[in-house]
């Protein structure tokens, strides 16, 4: 059952569950034509901008004290919106205006990447499953798309660290995705999102990632390369006009190290930092938990946030730290979903302090890794669907609820002057 929360977390990062990705998702404009051509982003091509945090700029308080103004003048009673009237006034303070808006630009950015780690059968799938992942997605129906369908969302797929061994897929899903965007879009409907980048390879780091229960995730430089790969995409969606970003995962794995970093900044032992993740049995939890356990070992005490994410995180990790930070630079919000982007979250505060003023934590995973990370950030979930999908599903739900809020807010009569 949907419950609206009032602290919690959220939907969880390599979940990818046999019936949530139910191959009907992704809107076929969404990835718009910059496709995913392999090694592009080579690591010599891109090698990071400095990663000094630059100044922030608080959502606006004037803004949402006129909202709270304006709720105090609805004919319902005081408190009687609950969570839908803080869901406004946030709405106001982001966008710096009384009444606030609907969101129009919304953009799904899935961060794809594979992780060395699930060599190590810690996922319900297979290494290889990331490639079936590429193409649903890409094809338009993934369970991410149907949602991107109805809530008027566009989806753009980038490659940050695919295995090499699918770049073939990752290619031909990338060509389908370019034809269906011109079929069904004509020649330059979504130039407004993201028009303009480099192809949707050019952000590439590496192929997969380290095994980081032995080794490193990442080196140095890739890891500040990521970041500031996600910090360009960022850029690239805010220029293009987008007024909300939902950063969110793509790739078997990934809610191991987004464990592994959460615990690392948390103090939480690996036993209360692992969940199920995509569905797993009870041999691949305990493999799961000793591959925590030992990345842990390697990763605790880690306090350079651009070390931490080389030790044990990933690219895509990396690169949706670097997106988080930089809309909340660029005063642009953004909606969390599951673990993953939460694990994300943490390091991105830890790059730049207060970002997180500027982001809504959309639903509750049954990770407990993402309620620590929520927990720790200061973010209550908005929803509680016992969701796991990830790659923005929660968040696209969570939007719904957001845009009732702020129609809410802008379209409710006041009470009427007395006679």
């Amino acid at each position: 059952m949907s419950h609206l929360l009032g602290s919690g977390d959220a939907f969880n990062g390599d979940a990818f569950n046999g019936d949530a990705f139910n191959g009907d998702a992704f809107n076929g404009d969404a990835f718009n034509g910059d496709a995913f051509n392999g090694d592009a982003f080579n690591g010599d091509a891109f090698t990071g901008r400095d990663a000094d945090p630059e100044p922030l700029t608080e959502p606006s308080a004037a803004a949402a004290e006129a909202a709270r103004r304006r709720l105090a003048e609805l004919p319902v009673g005081p408190g009687a919106l609950g969570r839908l009237a803080d869901l406004g006034v946030w709405a106001a303070s982001v966008q710096g205006r009384c009444p606030p808006l609907p969101f129009l630009r919304v953009r799904i950015l899935l961060l794809a990447g594979d992780h060395g780690i699930a060599a190590a059968a810690v996922s319900a799938h297979p290494p290889s499953a990331t490639g079936q992942m590429v193409r649903a997605v890409a094809s338009g129906g993934a369970a991410v798309n149907v949602l991107a369908r109805a809530t008027g969302a566009t989806v753009r797929l980038l490659d940050l660290a695919v295995d090499s061994s699918v770049d073939s897929a990752v290619d031909r899903a990338a060509g389908m995705a370019e034809v269906r965007a011109e079929a069904d879009s004509g020649a330059d409907t979504e130039a407004g999102a993201g028009a303009g980048t480099p192809t949707e390879a050019a952000f590439r780091v590496r192929s997969s990632s380290g095994r980081i229960d032995r080794e490193d995730a990442l080196s140095h430089d890739e890891a500040r390369q990521a970041f500031a790969a996600g910090t360009r995409i960022a850029d690239d969606e805010v220029d293009g006009g987008a007024d909300l970003l939902v950063p969110a995962e793509l790739g078997v794995g990934a809610s191991t190290p987004a464990s592994v970093i959460v615990a690392a900044l948390t103090g939480a032992e690996p036993v209360d930092a692992i969940g199920r993740g995509s569905g797993i049995d009870d041999d691949t939890w305990m493999r799961k938990l000793a591959a925590i356990r030992d990345a842990l070992r390697r990763a605790r005490g880690r306090v350079d946030p651009f070390v931490l994410l080389a030790v044990a995180g990933g690219a895509d990790i990396a690169a949706m730290a670097g997106v988080l930070s930089q809309a909340a630079i660029r005063r642009t919000p953004v909606l969390i979903d599951g673990l993953v982007p939460a694990a994300a979250a943490l390091v991105a505060r830890e790059v730049t302090p207060g970002a997180e003023q500027w982001w809504l934590a959309g639903h509750r995973s049954p990770e407990p890794a993402q309620h620590l990370a929520l927990s720790r950030l200061g973010l209550p979930p908005l929803l509680d669907l016992d969701a796991s999908a990830g790659q923005g599903t929660g968040a696209l739900l969570a939007l719904l609820l957001l845009d009732a809020a702020i129609r809410l807010l802008g379209e409710t009569a006041p009470w009427p002057e007395p006679a």
